[in-house]
């Protein structure tokens, strides 16, 4: 059965979803405190007393050892800490309560990202950043459009600004608290699970990751619903099987080629990255995996280039890395925007986000073994983006 059929309307999508979940069964939202219609990820304060000043005007004569703006950088010793305790060593003399306003004012981002919860403990070179003002409250997703579902897996369209799954230190965290900080395997469980039968001490579902994608980066992501389904999946990512194509906005003038390295966890300045010296590829014992990205020139931009990066091995942040070591990093990066040991490549472009789409998905079906194929077209911000670039001169 091939994916690539047209979207099928919201009344067939509920039956196939209800087809689908014959044999997995679970707990209904309803009784595992789940409110259908949730306004805000975020918690929602009561209304202040009358005259009291925004959160603005409150800190703005706060004497700080960080002012607003200003990146902490977590030492060893402060490290298992929690936002909300390092926020205090930030700003000398405040109370517990001043500083969790601040996080539930969306005045704090950790490694780049508003973050919401006062509790999360840090690691060490984590970044703490306060800004000046809230950061604006991103639109809710109330639906994750599905590809194609059944008993044993799901295919969904990832949108931007979200993790695909939970941290493992997070997955046990109360309802309340997981609704701060959404995850798009929470938010596709949720959907799936309001189509189930109504049955007693059912667990809730579980979808199992066989795929991840960066947070800021959009397209297609397949998880597992079985045991089964998982390692066959799991089978076909480790041998490299999986047709993923990715499209990626990026600076300056690039020609078509495959990037070959060995990407380790520190390349020798806290990223990750291509150790330097090291033969390529090896992927032999401690010295790091290797790497191929095989990449083709879609369309020459002003300035930039389009690219189709098509992956044969899928390390972690494996496109960003490669590109930004070439000199040419991908639009909206903040953290591989330069080689080791080189420059900075200052972002001009306006991105709005990452520049980096997953664009198609193949596998076969791990147990009927039928080929299976989609295609994701790039989402309006990229599409607005990309005329954008388009139109300069």
């Amino acid at each position: 059965m091939s994916g690539n059929e047209s979207l099928p309307p919201k009344e067939a999508l509920k039956t196939r979803i209800d087809q689908a979940n014959d044999h997995v069964h679970t707990i209904p939202a309803h009784k595992r405190g789940y409110r259908p219609g949730w306004k805000s990820q975020e918690r929602q304060r009561k209304p202040g007393r009358k005259g009291k000043p925004p959160i603005e005007a409150e800190y703005s004569n706060l004497s700080m050892t960080s002012k607003p703006g200003h990146s902490f950088s977590v030492p060893t010793d402060q490290v298992g800490k929690t936002v909300a305790a390092i926020l205090r060593t930030m700003l000398p003399g405040q109370s517990w309560s001043q500083v969790r306003k601040l996080v539930e004012g969306r005045r704090v981002r950790i490694n780049g990202e508003v973050w919401l919860d006062d509790a999360r403990r840090l690691k060490e070179g984590d970044t703490v950043e306060l800004l000046a003002r809230s950061e604006k409250t991103p639109e809710l997703i109330d639906q994750i459009p599905i590809r194609y579902i059944d008993e044993h897996i799901v295919v969904v369209e990832k949108p931007a600004g979200i993790s695909t799954v939970r941290h493992p230190l997070e997955r046990d965290w109360l309802e309340e608290r997981r609704m701060l900080v959404l995850t798009l395997d929470d938010l596709v469980m949720r959907q799936i699970g309001m189509n189930l039968p109504k049955k007693k001490h059912d667990p809730r579902p579980r979808l199992r990751v066989v795929q991840r994608l960066d947070k800021e980066t959009s397209g297609l992501v397949v998880f597992a619903r079985t045991v089964d389904a998982e390692r066959g999946l799991g089978m076909q990512f480790r041998k490299h099987t999986v047709a993923r194509r990715y499209l990626a906005v990026v600076h300056g003038k690039v020609v078509g080629q495959t990037i070959r390295s060995t990407l380790v966890r520190d390349r020798g300045d806290g990223r990750r990255g291509s150790r330097p010296g090291l033969p390529s590829p090896s992927g032999v014992g401690g010295e790091g995996k290797a790497a191929v990205t095989h990449i083709a020139v879609e369309e020459s931009l002003p300035g930039f280039t389009l690219l189709s990066c098509r992956l044969e091995t899928g390390r972690t942040h494996q496109i960003r890395i490669h590109l930004a070591e070439l000199g040419h990093p991908v639009c909206g990066d903040r953290v591989y925007n330069r080689p080791f040991q080189g420059k900075t490549v200052v972002d001009e472009s306006g991105a709005p986000r990452l520049a980096l789409h997953a664009l198609e998905l193949g596998f076969t079906h791990p147990i009927t073994e039928e080929p299976m194929h989609w295609d994701m077209p790039p989402p309006p911000d990229l599409r607005e983006f990309l005329e954008r670039l388009r139109q300069r001169k």
